[in-house]
């Protein structure tokens, strides 16, 4: 189905998203369906184990290269990312998540760190809180006609994100913004546009 946004039959919603890890395996990138099957489950796990939450140094740098590999490859960004000291990282990403559930102040404070842009923020924000914080995708975005073209600013992640949390809303208590993302991706094909 290309045009997901407009669906309101849950039917839909749920046959896209069964179909991501799918979606995820045809991209034809070396190490996506790892990286994801880490950021999908065993991310969250040790995000939540932790009394207050955090990402190290080497979790943000495997963050940035699943949202790299499922999008656009950004080596220079990644360069930063790695350059970041581990104490700045966790020390940073401990003080941002801890003002969750705001819609935003957890992004822009990730953004403080070298290589991380809104994208690569949402993406540690929806690993912590699915069910507040979704990941920042392109693809995504522009599937939903009110956002109008997509901006990386985190004025622009508010009202998607905004958008995505009143679309899980509407498909059931059972559904996140983050899930309402993986099947508006995997509505698409992903970025090779495979379904």
């Amino acid at each position: 189905m290309r045009d997901l946004w407009t669906s309101d039959a849950p039917v839909d919603w749920c046959e896209a998203l069964a179909r991501y890890p799918d979606v995820i395996a045809r991209q034809g990138v070396a190490r996506l369906a790892e990286l994801d099957r880490w950021y999908q489950g065993d991310l969250p796990e040790l995000l939540r184990a932790r009394p207050a939450a955090y990402v190290t140094l080497d979790e943000l740098v495997r963050v940035t290269e699943w949202k790299m590999a499922r999008g656009v490859w950004r080596a220079p960004n990644l360069v930063l990312v790695r350059g970041n000291p581990p104490d700045t990282v966790a020390e940073r990403s401990r003080a941002a998540l801890a003002t969750m559930p705001h819609p935003t102040a957890p992004i822009s404070g990730l953004a403080t760190l070298a290589g991380v842009g809104p994208a690569t923020a949402s993406a540690v924000a929806a690993a912590t809180a699915p069910e507040r914080y979704p990941f920042f995708d392109e693809l995504v975005a522009g599937q939903v006609p009110a956002l109008g073209p997509v901006a990386w600013t985190l004025r622009y992640y508010a009202r998607y994100a905004e958008a995505l949390r009143t679309r899980a809303a509407a498909l059931g208590e059972a559904w996140t913004p983050a899930m309402v993302e993986r099947a508006l991706w995997s509505s698409v094909g992903g970025k090779a546009g495979v379904e």
